[in-house]
């Protein structure tokens, strides 16, 4: 038996049950993360440290010791986490060689409940982007389909879960960088709602949007990496106590319908644009939660619309305010070519930092000069709180929304990269949840290889226990299914 195949949950109950051991499965894990390295899904390997890791908890469990809910699972996490003496790039030049001193909290974490930290994934440059094509170390290709693009920015994430290199991942998700690669990779992506996890030692795109997401091959497996991570953090200004009560009692082993659930759909789905397959196995999906139970209503979303945009004049705006850190002069990339401050600044992030990144980091700065900040980003502001209020409506009347993740499939790599259209509008369906603080799931729906598609279930603020249940519900009940 491939012990890689099966769920994390299982390699958790055959470790704890002695017919695995932690070194094994981090072998395993190993093996086939050099197997498929053409596909570029990872920055760093943690090789020696977790075998080390692993000898500690297979001694551990030989010892009669209480074990974690976690242990002996090999976990990966996106290169923008840091992690205490590995690398942490956010794949760029800028922090190519750069060892952080401290752990994330997440990190932390997770080792506290014995999980192992097998490796650093790939992303699109400080988490900017859409398709993992703009990281200083080339693209990640997607399993599905070498050819076709990962997804982003947590594109790594999602595709060492789909291709087995590992069982579960963490990524970062903005506005949609968990989701949008999750639906593009076949695999589950949860963005829980804002201040459910720890941002402490998560390198920031755009503060008052991003999130640490989980990914997994299933929504229970999702689920337990999730339920974990879901703590207060006193290091954390925007982390909730009330987040360790959300999953408490939730019961994943059981089997999930729709009965009694109300599910929002958008009327006007149609209006934004949809490959033709992403449209046909939308519609498939709705009939199959009306016939599993669910009371499917059509709904209006005016404000859905203008997320994309109030989106990216507010993320960019915080981009360029947290990026102006990386000059050149504390940490991270130093030009040699300089003689007075200000060129040291201006060569190290020209030579350091990519088009994507300079590309919004430009706007960014534009939309919040005297002369512009009024008519962009003060609007901006007040259309995020539009949104927020729209959803915050839908979502008194309906216990879960319903939408596609994203409007296409995955394209071919290099085809769009300079496209940003195709890739801003890729979000169109995901933005409006990070800029409301609410929280989402993605779930696979077509199973056919060369056409992955996801559906999205929405939730209100801390009611990530109804997208858990919608997404088991939505797997057909059998929660074992890879």
């Amino acid at each position: 038996m491939d012990i890689t195949n099966i769920s994390a949950y299982e390699m958790h109950e055959k470790f704890l049950n002695e017919e695995v051991t932690a070194v094994e499965l981090v072998n395993a894990h190993l093996e086939n993360m050099e197997k498929l390295k053409e596909l570029n899904a990872f920055i760093t390997i943690n090789k020696e440290e977790a075998l080390e890791r692993a000898k500690i908890l297979d001694e551990k469990l030989a010892s009669g010791a209480e074990m974690g809910v976690l242990a002996g699972i090999p976990i990966s996490l996106k290169d923008n986490i840091s992690t205490k003496g590995i690398r942490t790039t956010c794949g760029s030049k800028m922090l190519e060689n750069y060892i952080p001193p401290f752990n994330a909290t997440v990190v932390e974490l997770i080792e506290a409940e014995d999980g192992i930290i097998l490796g650093k994934t790939n992303l699109d440059e400080f988490a900017i982007g859409s398709s993992t094509e703009s990281s200083y170390f080339g693209a990640t290709k997607n399993p599905v389909d070498n050819n076709l693009i990962a997804g982003g920015s947590s594109g790594g994430s999602t595709v060492a879960v789909k291709s087995r290199q590992m069982p579960l991942s963490l990524g970062t998700d903005t506005g949609g960088s968990v989701r949008q690669p999750a639906s593009y990779c076949n695999v589950v992506g949860i963005k829980p709602t804002y201040g459910a996890i720890s941002r402490f030692g998560v390198v920031s795109m755009a503060n008052t949007m991003d999130q640490v997401g989980v990914v997994g091959r299933n929504v229970r497996d999702t689920s337990l990496l999730l339920k974990t991570l879901m703590k207060k953090d006193t290091r954390d200004g925007t982390s909730y106590k009330k987040s360790e009560e959300v999953l408490k009692n939730l019961d994943v082993n059981k089997n999930y319908d729709f009965k009694g659930i109300k599910v929002g759909v958008l009327k006007t789905i149609g209006d934004y644009k949809l490959d033709e397959i992403v449209a046909r196995d939308f519609e498939k999906a709705v009939e199959m939660v009306k016939s599993l139970g669910g009371q499917v209503e059509e709904i209006s979303m005016d404000s859905l619309k203008y997320a994309p945009a109030c989106y990216h004049v507010l993320s960019t705006a915080e981009v360029s305010s947290n990026l102006a850190r990386f000059d050149g002069l504390r940490y991270g990339y130093r030009s040699e070519k300089y003689e007075t401050t200000e060129e040291l600044f201006r060569n190290s992030r020209q030579e350091a930092l990519g088009k994507e990144v300079k590309r919004r980091i430009l706007f960014g700065t534009y939309v919040l000069l005297n002369e512009n900040k009024k008519e962009y980003y003060e609007k901006a502001l007040k259309v995020r709180r539009l949104i927020a209020d729209e959803y915050s409506e839908m979502l008194s009347k309906y216990d879960v929304l319903m939408t596609p993740t994203t409007p296409t499939i995955p394209f071919e790599l290099g085809t769009n990269s300079d496209n940003t259209e195709i890739q801003y509008n890729s979000d169109i369906f995901t933005v409006g949840v990070n800029l409301a603080g609410i929280c989402a799931i993605s779930v696979p729906f077509d199973k056919e290889e060369a056409a992955p598609v996801g559906i999205q279930f929405i939730a209100n603020k801390f009611e990530e226990d109804k997208l858990i249940k919608a997404g088991l519900a939505f797997e057909g009940g059998n929660v074992d299914e890879l």
